[in-house]
């Protein structure tokens, strides 16, 4: 008697594919077909053959993977796969606060509230209700941001950058602005200052030194091609020792004596004084608003804890040009934004409550003794799914706020540090796996260690991190 062919090992020829008309008309397939749609089932399954038919070629493919119930799994993980959300929650690990890679600022509830209401029915954007004809949405925070830092005015686009893009060509097109050496700053994706100034139309005039500019730089700098007087903080860098900056309230001053805009670029930008909640300094709006500038630029979603936003505060007179501007409309933000800054904006009233309603100063004023006794809970489930291939141990850290604000500061803090135990085994083995879990985690390799930072690990997702180990396989 002749054995049977095995079909896991008998090759198969393109021949023996099936059409794709008769598998659509099997049970297994018209389950996917409702799930996901004629249309995409069809497209996935001809990938699907095609891909198979080639494997069928080149002698590689298997008579056992054409059985229709194998083409149909293999189908439903295409599926499946090609239907998860691309942008997917991470558990934030890496020691950075406002990490720009992972969507810095985590709005707080009542933002969250307030998007779900401004998704879910229309909403007065921009209409007037008060008094029944169009309105301006920006308006909508206008008064809040004055509110809170003393501006006459206030206009909102997409983020800092755009803020500066349509001062700079709102004021400056074809002119001067006039800018110190030492602030010529470049930030993430090798995105620099100067480039942006060229885009917007204006010519850089660079006055001092890297290290030491003063206000006669910028006046021995001022001609009749001179738009503005431009004062950028240098969030993202420090430079020590000897250094000097010519301070807001000399800019202005020398901008009023030239009849000139005087604008400063915050980046980051705060509300508050951060050090009332042990935080290191950073310069405020409304500090710079009082020390005379005309224009302050700042962001929504570093530390101010929004949404992704730039905010252009300051004199009434300058804001409605800005909101006159053709860019204007091109940059503006949509109704989801906004409702996120409103909500947000508000909890600034109360400041003594911050650091409980909103996310990102909760997450900021996190003390290093309570990271550490959460570290300790956790670390049983991250050693039992490691079992004894790995060694880890709850060890301290150094936060960083991030997205360029105060970077050379450090916020002690705790965490779990993973080494390997044995021979062969391999920390960026466990790094990948972690990042292939459905809830990534993600935290940073050194000294062929990963350590995982605690302090953005929330105690209402602590249950779900330590589920998520369970599923781990490195």
């Amino acid at each position: 008697m002749t054995p049977a062919a095995d079909d896991s090992t008998t090759a198969a020829i393109p021949g023996d594919i099936p059409s794709l008309d008769r598998l659509l008309n099997l049970a297994a397939f018209g389950a996917l077909v409702d799930r996901h749609g004629r249309a995409f089932v069809t497209a996935t399954l001809r990938a699907v053959l095609d891909e198979h038919r080639v494997a069928a070629k080149a002698g590689t493919l298997s008579l056992a993977a054409l059985a229709p119930q194998a083409i149909a799994d293999a189908l439903a993980t295409r599926l499946s796969d090609s239907s998860n959300p691309r942008l997917r929650a991470v558990f934030n690990l890496t020691g950075t606060v406002l990490h720009t890679n992972l969507g810095r600022a985590v709005l707080p509830e009542a933002a969250v509230q307030a998007v779900t209401r401004a998704l879910t029915a229309p909403v007065n954007l921009e209409f007037d209700l008060a008094a029944g004809r169009r309105g301006d949405r920006d308006s909508l925070v206008e008064g809040v941001i004055g509110e809170l830092t003393g501006a006459e005015a206030a206009t909102v686009v997409n983020n800092n950058a755009a803020a500066l893009l349509l001062l700079l060509n709102t004021f400056a097109n074809r002119r001067d602005v006039i800018v110190s050496r030492g602030e010529l700053i470049e930030i993430g994706d090798s995105f620099r200052l100067p480039e942006l100034m060229r885009s917007a139309g204006a010519r850089l005039v660079e006055v001092g030194t890297t290290n030491r500019t003063y206000a006669r730089d910028y006046a021995g700098a001022v001609t009749a091609r001179t738009a503005l007087l431009l004062q950028v903080h240098t969030s993202n860098y420090a430079i020590h020792g000897f250094t000097h900056s010519a301070s807001a309230t000399e800019l202005a001053a020398l901008a009023r004596e030239h009849g000139l805009p005087f604008a400063v670029d915050l980046g980051s930008g705060t509300l508050v004084d951060l050090t009332r909640y042990g935080l290191p300094k950073e310069p405020t709006v409304r500090e710079a608003i009082e020390a005379g500038a005309d224009l302050v630029t700042f962001s929504g979603d570093k530390l101010l804890g929004g949404p992704q936003a730039g905010i252009i505060a300051g004199r009434a007179d300058l804001v409605r040009r800005l909101k006159r501007h053709p860019l204007k409309r091109a940059l503006r933000v949509g109704k989801l934004t906004l409702a996120a800054l409103e909500a947000v904006l508000a909890l600034y009233r109360a400041p003594e409550f911050l650091p409980e309603r909103l996310t990102t100063l909760r997450l900021l004023t996190r003390s290093a003794a309570a990271i550490e006794t959460q570290a300790q809970r956790v670390l049983p489930f991250v050693q039992a799914a490691l079992g004894d291939a790995f060694a880890v141990v709850v060890a301290p850290m150094a936060s960083q706020i991030g997205s360029g604000a105060q970077p050379v500061e450090t916020l002690a803090s705790c965490g779990l540090a993973i080494r390997p135990a044995q021979r062969g085994a391999r920390i960026e083995r466990v790094e990948a796996a972690l990042r292939a879990l459905p809830r990534p985690v993600l935290g940073r390799i050194a000294d062929r260690t990963l350590w995982l930072d605690l302090r953005c690990l929330e105690e209402h997702d602590e249950a779900a991190f330590c589920a998520a180990w369970d599923g781990l396989r490195p």
